[in-house]
């Protein structure tokens, strides 16, 4: 875990226990690796609920119920997508936030619409709606799945600040 990952693991730990939440994951292009990095501090258990990895449409539909509609007319990677996935997180869980990542980390399966590095992270809070971005990353397969994670946790740290004012 690089330094800039674990500060915001940290602080991630502290203001979700701090507000008594929990958080819940959904990645796709990241394998994981955001649930990895948030578990590696001891004690996250208290904050961290469960995380899906849902690389496939399929797998998209079958455990966070993004409907078939929604991959078919935007693609898996895209905010609409993005934003099914983190909601059916949370309807899949009984988490308080949650957080997905899908993208084209490459070395193939890019497109000209949508290139290698092309990533799309989705925020909820329960009940109250959710935020989403597309952007692209620069770099190999292993660089844009790590810029992903910290735009997601950056993300979190984010919505987690407003709702504390």
């Amino acid at each position: 875990m690089t330094n800039a990952t674990q500060v915001l693991v940290e602080q991630l730990a502290e203001r979700f226990l701090k507000a008594s939440k929990k958080l819940v994951t959904a990645e796709s292009c990241t394998g994981g690796g955001l649930a990895e990095n948030l578990t590696q501090l001891p004690g996250s258990s208290l904050w961290y609920e469960c995380g899906f990895v849902t690389y496939s449409n399929q797998s998209k539909r079958d455990l966070l119920a993004v409907p078939i509609d929604t991959l078919e007319e935007f693609g898996a990677v895209s905010e609409e997508t993005a934003l099914a996935m983190a909601k059916g997180a949370l309807d899949m869980s009984s988490a308080d936030f949650s957080v997905s990542i899908t993208g084209v980390a490459g070395p193939d399966g890019g497109s000209e619409e949508k290139p290698v590095g092309t990533v799309c992270v989705a925020w909820c809070e329960r009940d109250k709606g959710g935020n989403t971005t597309c952007i692209h990353f620069e770099g190999d397969r292993r660089r844009v799945r790590e810029q992903s994670c910290l735009l997601a946790m950056q993300g979190l740290l984010d919505i987690l600040q407003k709702t504390s004012d």
